[in-house]
């Protein structure tokens, strides 16, 4: 693994409209079979590089399939193709095992 990226969409809607979105958001990103983890504000997912920057993009296009008018979306990213990232567990394990 030589990424990981932590994703929040914030499709231009309003309420439930706007979470119902973020759920299919969120839904799409699970499918993709990769760690995964949902947070309260973003999700983060790790894998390869050009794999997570394609899951990006789609995230977009989701946002508007589902009839918002415009997205705004915050990422970062982790990459090192060299030595690959630190997981997930690597990262919270620690704080949720308690």
């Amino acid at each position: 693994m030589d990424a990981s990226i932590a994703i929040q969409v914030l499709p231009k809607a309003e309420g439930r409209e706007m979470i119902r979105i973020i759920d299919k958001v969120i839904e799409y990103i699970q499918s993709r079979g990769l760690n995964t983890f949902v947070g309260p504000f973003e999700t983060t997912v790790e894998g390869a590089y050009d794999e997570l920057m394609d899951i990006v993009k789609e995230c977009q296009l989701i946002c508007i399939r589902e009839g918002a008018p415009g997205v705004s979306s915050y990422v970062k990213i982790a990459f090192n193709p060299k030595d690959g990232v630190l997981t997930i567990d690597d990262k919270v394990s620690k704080y949720h095992n308690r």
